[in-house]
């Protein structure tokens, strides 16, 4: 069970966007980070344990070499306090009437993964000191928007499927990072977006626009679990590693968590209900846990000029 803690006030709500909340935990520093998007500004929040806002701020789209803020990937330090690289996303082929975005982000090792409008995934490559970061190269095997990018370390293995991307049409990728990046396999969709992707322990768990989570073997794209999670588009999914606990959250106003667990006989993924909670009046757009191991989450909602928490009891 959940119960309702302090709720964390921010200076202006939170945009209508899938995904639109991120969760830093800072064990040394005794602090969690937390970040929400709003137009063409990012709200940064640090807070202590106990909910209490330490510092917030706000972070704008900057424009250079006369390029417009929504064609910009930008990357800052944790704290929001320097932008150590930006880059340009090329609108290529797209028509006027276009929508050019950088949707979908998530490090694998050394390397930041950035989808894009086109379908193209953007692999950066971080050095370990100094700001040299460079694009190493473009995955091509989205032929719509790219909606969301997972990732779970492949902890030496090789041959080990360590992110997958999803895309507008429901299609997912499934990949094998590296010094080149190699496409495994690929889980076909079903006309139905894919706004949200996680992987645990070789796991991939999609949540779409009817409401489905759907789990699937990451080598093999074989189907294990579908659910009937929500009465609506699903917007935000994650995992507590440690425990194999996942959170979904929908436009219906709930967030439930979800038990996951490998059977050792077939392998298979199975799936246990734990917590629903009910936000009302509010289109949630985030969710997040606070920790590895799920003793606490966070959700925004459309128009919510705060981000709610709750932990276990």
């Amino acid at each position: 069970m959940f119960r309702r803690e302090r709720s964390l006030p921010l200076r202006g709500s939170a945009a209508a966007l899938c995904n639109n909340l991120s969760v830093l935990q800072m064990p040394a520093r005794n602090l969690t980070h937390f970040g929400v998007v709003h137009g063409p500004s990012a709200q940064l929040l640090s807070a202590a344990p106990e909910g209490v806002p330490l510092a917030q701020r706000k972070l704008h789209a900057k424009e250079g070499a006369g390029v417009s803020p929504p064609l910009i990937t930008q990357m800052y330090e944790s704290d929001g306090s320097v932008m150590v690289y930006w880059h340009a996303l090329d609108s290529g082929d797209a028509s006027p009437v276009q929508a050019v975005f950088a949707r979908g982000i998530a490090s694998s090792g050394h390397f930041i993964c950035v989808g894009t409008w086109s379908g193209r995934v953007l692999v950066f490559d971080i050095p370990a000191k100094g700001p040299n970061i460079v694009l190493s190269e473009e995955l091509a095997g989205h032929q719509t928007s790219v909606t969301d990018i997972a990732t779970e370390p492949a902890q030496g293995q090789d041959c080990v499927a360590d992110m997958v991307t999803a895309d507008d049409s429901g299609l997912l990728c499934v990949w094998r990072s590296g010094p080149e990046f190699k496409l495994m396999t690929q889980i076909p969709g079903f006309g139905v977006p894919c706004p949200s992707v996680q992987l645990w322990h070789g796991a991939v768990a999609a949540g779409y626009g009817d409401g489905q989570v759907r789990l699937y073997e990451a080598s093999t794209g074989t189907l294990h679990v579908q659910i009937s999670a929500h009465a609506r588009a699903i917007c935000a999914l994650d995992l507590a590693p440690e425990v194999g606990k996942l959170l979904s959250a929908a436009e219906d106003t709930f967030v439930h968590i979800w038990k996951l667990s490998r059977s050792p006989e077939s392998g298979h993924t199975e799936v246990e209900h734990c917590h629903g909670e009910c936000v009302p009046d509010t289109q949630v757009c985030g969710a997040r846990f606070c920790d590895p191991s799920g003793s606490s989450f966070a959700v925004t909602g459309y128009d919510l000029a705060e981000i709610l928490r709750f932990s276990s009891v």
